[in-house]
């Protein structure tokens, strides 16, 4: 059983598994690829497939152009996923990547097929204000230094020059497409949707979570951890566990609604 994601085509990482119930896409952040769901295909029961998502302009796509809008965007991974979309699934998207996945399952309504869960982690529901700034619109010295506040990133990125050169335009188109990124209000979901997020999360504060269940008529919950924007790098295993036994079936998709893991 393999316990790493092998690229399969430009827009998919698989760790197949020969004896999958469900599969789950997972959308990165703003800036990041494919990898920063390395660890997890070891971190879930056998029966769960995980495929991360690689965008243009990311990792090892990083000399292809960026998605022009959130629409291209979305365009681009339904085609590119077409083929996988067989049998269950669900998708997990954390920050700008959870708006891919909200964008995406929206999308995919129209085409006749629904993940059977949304996991929306560390964003702020569509209207809801979290009073985080527009950080594409900083210089490339205060975007760095938002950046790093942020604690996602490994220090030594920050302190090498050459390395930052080479990422600054990937983050800063990153964050230039979600940041303005408009919610057209439609009919909600009717899939079960959890939002996530860390208690301390400055881009997306407990409170701007809960207006995501005017997202879907299905069953809803909200899961928050110990931690800032990305408490998924220090909560790595709580989240997994529950991830995996909630599409298992383990655990209800509407318990835990608005329960604090501590």
């Amino acid at each position: 059983m393999p316990d790493r994601l092998i690229a399969e085509t430009p827009f998919v990482r698989r760790a197949r598994r020969t004896n999958r119930r469900v599969r789950l896409f997972c959308f990165p952040h703003a800036g990041a690829g494919a990898s920063a769901f390395a660890a997890w295909p070891a971190l879930f029961p056998p029966e769960v497939e995980i495929v991360a998502v690689q965008l243009p302009g990311r990792e090892d796509r990083v000399g292809e152009p960026h998605p022009a809008s959130v629409a291209v965007a979305v365009r681009m991974v339904a085609v590119a996923l077409r083929p996988y979309l067989q049998g269950p699934y669900a998708f997990f998207g954390h920050s700008g990547g959870a708006l891919l996945a909200f964008e995406l399952a929206r999308a995919l309504r129209k085409r006749g097929t629904q993940p059977e869960h949304l996991f929306l982690s560390g964003q702020a529901a569509p209207g809801a204000d979290s009073g985080a700034p527009q950080l594409h619109r900083l210089s490339d010295e205060d975007f760095g230094a938002a950046l790093r506040g942020l604690d996602g990133t490994s220090d030594g990125v920050f302190t090498d020059p050459e390395l930052m050169k080479l990422l600054l335009p990937t983050l800063r188109a990153d964050f230039t497409l979600w940041e303005n990124h408009r919610h057209s209000p439609g009919e909600p979901l009717d899939v079960p949707l959890t939002a996530l997020g860390g208690d301390t999360d400055p881009r997306a504060p407990v409170s701007a979570l809960d207006g995501w269940r005017e997202q879907t008529t299905g069953a809803f919950s909200t899961r928050v951890f110990p931690g800032g924007h990305f408490y998924l790098n220090d909560s790595e295993k709580e989240l997994t566990t529950m991830l995996g036994s909630t599409l298992l079936g383990r655990e209800p998709a509407h318990a835990g609604q608005g329960e604090r893991n501590r």
